[in-house]
């Protein structure tokens, strides 16, 4: 029934996978910055996408990459703005969002981030790439807890404001979407999101089950983001290019399809073998199931989530 591995690439394993080690395979990855809107830009290479705002306060960042990238960030950073690095918000706990927290933490930067990412991060989680609970098998395939450094020292449980210059930024949680513990940052002024991984564009999304995540919570995160989204707002997906409310709506609509595809085979009693060969998502394979995440997979994830294999609640941070 957990066959989640199915069609993976290389380039998914080195820049998305949650607990990967990246200390040498990134050594050539350059940092290429994207103006976005408002002040606000997007950090690109390999690991989630870094969200950028500078003011006469300094400079906001959201997720943080790679601690092997970390210089390379730095240097990007320092290109648009001399100040400090202030403020970093970790959208979710996985380490191509988070590996950067403890040198920007030891730098002077304040790392904030959902409870549940602290809790998380804190102790030994199942690695979403390597299967569901049930398929530990003889490895411990295991993604160890973050040095103490890393840990955000600052967690909410709901929303954040921040009062930047002329700028509103709200950072709000969403409940059970990719992760756990995921935020979404609105820059208000600018009409700009990041989403985090909640968002995937260009490539089907990895929704991580096993720690917490759901279909239910992506769409519910999306439509959030769609009903104060206009025309005119640019989006920060987690991996993929900026992106619009049109293509957010898409998205949405698409997983919508796949998770009533999915649900009306479960009802039937319809194994995953069996859902995942009558390929619930057809339409969109060619595009998007080559890229990051394989059709196989993401059938499984929803087929998971729907049936209500969830996770056990993150424990209680340790340190």
């Amino acid at each position: 029934m957990m066959r989640v591995l199915t069609g993976l690439s290389l380039s998914m394993v080195l820049s998305l996978a949650p607990g990967a080690r990246a200390d040498g395979p990134l050594d050539h990855v350059e940092i290429e910055t994207v103006p976005v809107a408002g002040g606000v830009h997007m950090l690109v290479g390999a690991g989630g996408n870094i969200g950028l705002f500078a003011g006469r306060d300094g400079v906001f960042l959201v997720d943080d990459k790679y601690a092997v990238l970390n210089q390379k960030i730095r240097a990007a950073v320092g290109a648009i703005h001399p100040g400090p690095i202030r403020f970093v918000v970790n959208t979710h706990w996985h380490s191509d969002h988070t590996g950067g927290n403890e040198l920007l933490s030891s730098a002077g930067s304040v790392v904030l981030a959902h409870d549940n990412v602290r809790k998380r991060m804190s102790n030994e989680q199942l690695n979403p790439f390597f299967g569901f609970p049930r398929e530990r098998g003889p490895q411990k395939r295991m993604t160890e807890p973050a040095p103490a450094g890393a840990l955000p020292p600052v967690t909410f449980d709901g929303t954040l404001t921040f009062h930047w210059d002329e700028e509103e930024i709200r950072v709000f949680h969403v409940e059970h979407a990719h992760t756990d513990g995921d935020a979404i940052v609105q820059w208000k002024k600018a009409n700009v999101f990041h989403m985090g991984d909640v968002y995937f564009e260009g490539g089907f999304p990895l929704i991580d089950v096993i720690s917490g995540g759901s279909v239910d919570g992506v769409i519910a995160a999306a439509d959030l983001v769609l009903s104060l989204a206009d025309e005119k707002t640019k989006i920060i997906p987690g991996h993929g290019p900026v992106a619009t409310k049109k293509e957010l709506q898409r998205y949405r609509e698409m997983l919508q399809t796949i998770r009533d595809r999915v649900q009306a085979a479960i009802a039937a009693g319809k194994t995953l073998e069996q859902v995942q060969a009558a390929r619930p998502t057809r339409e969109w394979d060619e595009k998007l199931g080559k890229v990051f995440v394989s059709s196989d997979w993401l059938t499984a994830s929803i087929y998971t989530s729907l049936t209500g294999e969830r996770s056990t609640p993150a424990r209680a941070a340790t340190r």
